[in-house]
């Protein structure tokens, strides 16, 4: 992987282990020769994974929309900086840019970024990675969430499985490193449904 897409707060977040997992995500990417592609912003996770790839020397590739760099949030010191129109924009260029995708602590805007690059590979529209870098347990009760809607049939738990989740950064890329996207059929009793 030579380009990896962070999703993540705009926040800090109230917890140290946020701080430290964004300096750590990006020294790791850094240590690595991976670019970072991420949303552009100078503030929260966002401002302190990017600061921390470039004071690691590596790349760091902004998408920011126009609206929100005209506000004074987009990163200067940034390897490049890519202004779009819109937030829609803004998401396919990252995805079109990156290798992989990893969601870190955030907001509702994390969770839409992920879950629709999760609905994009289940549909097959991309076979690229997906990661969850599950800091002091963020996402545990999102993951208890989703083990639910596999139990309720509405969510294949081949599909649940694509969401590759580590508390280590390094295990994460690694595992994701290894991803082979499977060739899932999306609906669940689809021979039923036409019976109908």
């Amino acid at each position: 992987m030579q380009r990896l897409c962070i999703y993540c707060g705009s926040s800090p977040g109230s917890r140290e282990d946020y701080a430290i997992a964004a300096r750590t995500t990006g020294e790791a990417l850094a240590r690595r020769g991976i670019a970072l592609v991420y949303g552009g912003g100078n503030v929260g996770m966002m401002g302190r994974i990017a600061d921390a790839v470039l004071d690691a020397r590596g790349e760091v590739v902004g998408v920011i929309p126009h609206h929100l760099a005209d506000k004074e949030l987009a990163h200067e010191r940034a390897t490049q900086m890519i202004r779009v129109n819109s937030m829609h924009e803004r998401k396919q260029t990252m995805a079109d840019l990156s290798d992989g995708f990893i969601a870190l602590p955030g907001g509702i805007g994390t969770l839409e970024e992920l879950f629709e690059t999760m609905t994009w590979l289940q549909l097959g529209l991309h076979r690229k990675p997906i990661g969850l870098l599950n800091v002091a347990g963020f996402f545990d009760a999102m993951l208890a969430f989703l083990d639910h809607m596999v139990a309720e049939r509405f969510l294949k738990a081949e599909h649940r499985d694509l969401l590759i989740v580590s508390d280590d950064i390094h295990d994460l890329i690694d595992k994701m490193s290894a991803f082979e996207a499977p060739d899932a059929e999306k609906w669940l009793d689809r021979a039923a449904q036409e019976l109908r």
